[in-house]
């Protein structure tokens, strides 16, 4: 294990390795919980961060995974006629329940079970994005196509 790598994250980084990949996760002296705060830290335009918001979908139980960019807020009206099921707040013991992260943490990979994702279509504007790696002072920098590989996502519009 990486030397003071947050297990989390150190989850994340053997993942990406395990997939085949070469991104770095990368831990920062602060917060990157929110999406102003980890472009602050990175140096980069909001726009830039795929944050990771899960849903809890009201029929089916089951969890939604939307990487969204950073700027962007999330439909959900809209995202509820692509899954067809009505999108319900995934409280803290379900993210962690079927993530194995804390809010602010998610990764768009490494989670405890197989999770339908919808990546936003804005994200493909930029040659390189920033993800959350496991923890909330964690990332790492991918482009918007390794993100879609990574998750076996759908690409679609999700303001």
């Amino acid at each position: 294990m990486s030397q003071g790598m947050k297990e989390s994250a150190q989850r994340v980084q053997n993942v990406l390795r395990e997939l085949g990949y070469t991104n770095e996760v990368v831990e920062l002296p602060d917060s990157t919980r929110t999406a102003q705060e980890a472009a602050s830290a990175i140096e980069c335009e909001i726009a830039q961060i795929a944050k990771s918001i899960l849903f809890r979908l009201k029929k089916s139980e089951r969890p939604l995974l939307v990487v969204a960019s950073g700027v962007n807020r999330i439909n959900e009206k809209l995202i509820s006629t692509y899954v067809e099921d009505e999108l319900g707040k995934a409280d803290a013991d379900f993210v962690r329940e079927r993530t194995g992260f804390v809010i602010g943490g998610v990764a768009p990979v490494g989670h405890t079970g197989a999770i339908e994702t919808i990546v936003d279509e804005d994200l493909f504007r930029y040659q390189t994005i920033w993800a959350a790696a496991g923890h909330p002072k964690a990332v790492f920098q991918l482009t918007p196509d390794e993100l879609l590989k990574m998750t076996g996502g759908r690409v679609l519009p999700i303001k």
